[in-house]
C-alpha cells in the first residue's frame, strides 16, 4: 500500500530508524544523568553510553573513539573545523581552498574567515561536478593551511577524489577538511587510508536523530588541534564545550553501528533504484543528469526537465516529496548556486527535480515517481508555448522577449 506524499528527500533528512529510537530511550527518562557528573552512578551510566556511541562512530570511518568530537551536527562541525583550524593555525598562514558548490556551511564559513582577514580561494568544478586537481595544486601559495572539499555533494551527488585531494594537501603539509555528511553510512569512508585530517557528518543524514553530529579531529601523523568556538567546561578535550546530548549521541553511535552492518546491501538497492529511475525519465525528450555519472552516491539521482518551470513542476507532483533546483528565497526564486556553477543556464536549473532514495523506499515508490512525473513534464510542456516554439525549431536563445 502506498501511502502519500511519498518521501524521496533523503537528502534533506531521514526518517528515524526504530532501532536507533529504542536504543536512546531509556536516556531520555531513567538513565537521564549528564555525562560529566563524576560523582554518582547516573552519571557514570551516561558517560558509559557515550564512549560506547564514540567507539561506533570511530568504527564506522576507521577512526581512533579519541578524535571523535561531538557537535550539534554537520553545521557545527563545519564551522569547528574551519573556524578553529583558521585560528589555531594562524602563526602558519591564513589562506584556505575550497569549492563554490560546496554546501553553505563551509562556504559561509569562509566568508566569516574572509572578515577575519583570511583568504579564501573558491575552485569551480568541471562541468560534471568534479573538482579538477590540477586547480587545487594551482591555487595553493605558502600561505595555505586548508583545503575544504566534500566528500559527496548533497544536490548532485557526486563523489570527489578524496584520496587525490588529501594526497595534495600532505604533499604541500596543508590540512584536508571534507564534510562528508552526505557519504558516511552510505559508501565506505576510512579516515586512515584516505588520509583526512578533520571530517563532518552528522546522524540525520543517516536515520538518526537531528541535531548531534560529530567532528573527526586527527590526532597522529599530523596531531590536529583547532581552537573551539564555544568555551564553557572543557568538555570533548576542550574543542567543544556544553553538557553532551546523550540520547542524540547514543542515537547517532547506533544508526552507525546499522550502517556498518547495512550499508553495502543498501548501497547495491537504492543504485539499482536510482538507475531504473533515471533510465525512465531520460525516455523524456530534452531530460538531462546533473553530474557525473560514474563518481556518485548511490542514492541520488538530479534530473533536469528543459522547458518546464520548476516551480509548476513541483506543483504538479506534489503527491512526492522531493526538492527542486530552485530554492524559494523570500523574494525571488533563485536556481540552485550548485547547477549554476556546473555551468547550467537557469532554464535547467530551474527545471531540476533531486530524488534521494533511502532505506524505506520500496521499488512500488520509485514506479509511482516514474508515472507521475513523465505525467506532470507531459502536462506542463503541452501547455507551455516556449515548448511549443521550441519544437518548431526556434532557437529560444535568440529570442528577444519585449517588455511591456
Amino acid at each position: 500500500m502506498l501511502s502519500f506524499p511519498i518521501y524521496l528527500d533523503n537528502n534533506a533528512t531521514t526518517p528515524m530508524d526504530p532501532r536507533v529510537l529504542e536504543a536512546m530511550l531509556p536516556y531520555f527518562n531513567s538513565k537521564f544523568g549528564n555525562a560529566a557528573s563524576r560523582n554518582h552512578s547516573f552519571g557514570w551510566t551516561a558517560e558509559e553510553a557515550v564512549d560506547y556511541a564514540r567507539e561506533q562512530v570511530a568504527k564506522l570511518i576507521n577512526a581512533s573513539p579519541k578524535e571523535i568530537i561531538f557537535t550539534s551536527g554537520a553545521t557545527e562541525s563545519d564551522n569547528l573545523a574551519i573556524k578553529g583550524v583558521f585560528e589555531m593555525y594562524a602563526r602558519k598562514g591564513n589562506h584556505i581552498i575550497t569549492v563554490n558548490t560546496e554546501h553553505k556551511a563551509v562556504l559561509d564559513s569562509c566568508k566569516h574567515v574572509e572578515k577575519m582577514g583570511g583568504e579564501v580561494t573558491y575552485l569551480s568544478p568541471n562541468e560534471d561536478g568534479l573538482v579538477n586537481l590540477a586547480d587545487i595544486e594551482a591555487a595553493i601559495t605558502p600561505k595555505t593551511i586548508l583545503i575544504s572539499i566534500m566528500y559527496g555533494n548533497n544536490e548532485i551527488g557526486v563523489l570527489q577524489p578524496i584520496e587525490e585531494i588529501s594526497a595534495i594537501a600532505r604533499k604541500h603539509d596543508i590540512l584536508f577538511h571534507t564534510d562528508a555528511t552526505q557519504a558516511v553510512g552510505k559508501v565506505p569512508v576510512d579516515v586512515m587510508a584516505q588520509n583526512i585530517d578533520l571530517m563532518s557528518f552528522t546522524a540525520h543524514k543517516m536515520y538518526g536523530p537531528k541535531g548531534v553530529g560529530a567532528l573527526y579531529v586527527r590526532r597522529k601523523n599530523p596531531r590536529v588541534k583547532v581552537t573551539s568556538q564555544l568555551d564553557g567546561g572543557g568538555h570533548e578535550r576542550g574543542m567543544r564545550s556544553g553538557t553532551l546530548n546523550v540520547p542524540g549521541i547514543v542515537g547517532l553511535g547506533k544508526a552507525c553501528e546499522i550502517c556498518q552492518n547495512e550499508m553495502a546491501d543498501e548501497a547495491v538497492r537504492l543504485s539499482k533504484m536510482r538507475d531504473r529511475l533515471e533510465k525512465e525519465l531520460l525516455t523524456i525528450e530534452e531530460a538531462y543528469v546533473n553530474g557525473n555519472v560514474e563518481h556518485r552516491l548511490p542514492h541520488v539521482a538530479n534530473i533536469s526537465f528543459k522547458h518546464v518551470e520548476g516551480e509548476g513542476l513541483m506543483m504538479g507532483i506534489k503527491d512526492l516529496a522531493v526538492s527542486s533546483g530552485s530554492a524559494c528565497t523570500s523574494a525571488s526564486l533563485e536556481p540552485s548556486y550548485v547547477l549554476k556553477n556546473l555551468g547550467l543556464d537557469d532554464d535547467l536549473a530551474h527545471s531540476s527535480l533531486r530524488f534521494g532514495f533511502g532505506r524505506f523506499s520500496t521499488d512500488e515508490e520509485v514506479d509511482y515517481a516514474i508515472d507521475h512525473v513523465k505525467t506532470a513534464v507531459h502536462k506542463l510542456r503541452d501547455m507551455s508555448p516556449l515548448w511549443e516554439m521550441y519544437k518548431e525549431g526556434i532557437d529560444l536563445k535568440s529570442v528577444v522577449w519585449q517588455e511591456h
